[in-house]
């Protein structure tokens, strides 16, 4: 049966895509490949994560506060290896938080906005206990 398998992209307009990049390669510690944007690797999300390494797709009403403070139609979730590593770097770049990081048993979360105003979510997924 013919069938969508994943999200193969987010493609976005900004005013300056390479300073956009160079904001995610410094502060988030994002690989910029030589097209100026990111390859992430489906095998290396899933390496240790067999269950909880998962691209999500998912509508939100629009009233939801959920991507406050921006005011963009859209959130950004970037699954990541290690939270409080990358949050070093977020620190050791002076980007500030959107609120609390947040622990539950399926993931690890903390916010900041980038510099086009779009919120994006550091997302460290838990595996499943069997």
């Amino acid at each position: 049966m013919a069938q969508v398998i994943g999200l193969g992209g987010v493609f976005f307009k900004v005013a300056d895509p390479e300073a956009t990049m160079d904001w995610y390669r410094n502060v988030l510690g994002v690989s910029v490949n030589e097209y100026g944007g990111a390859d992430f690797l489906h095998a290396n999300s899933a390496q240790g994560r067999t269950q909880s390494a998962r691209t999500i797709f998912a509508p939100f009403k629009t009233e939801t506060d959920y991507f406050q403070p921006s005011g963009a139609a859209f959130m950004i979730n970037l699954m990541v290896d290690d939270l409080d590593g990358v949050l070093e770097l977020v620190q050791a770049a002076g980007v500030p938080l959107e609120g609390d990081r947040q622990d539950y048993d399926y993931g690890r979360f903390a916010w900041v906005m980038d510099p086009n105003g779009i919120k994006v979510e550091l997302w460290e997924p838990i595996e499943p206990a069997s």
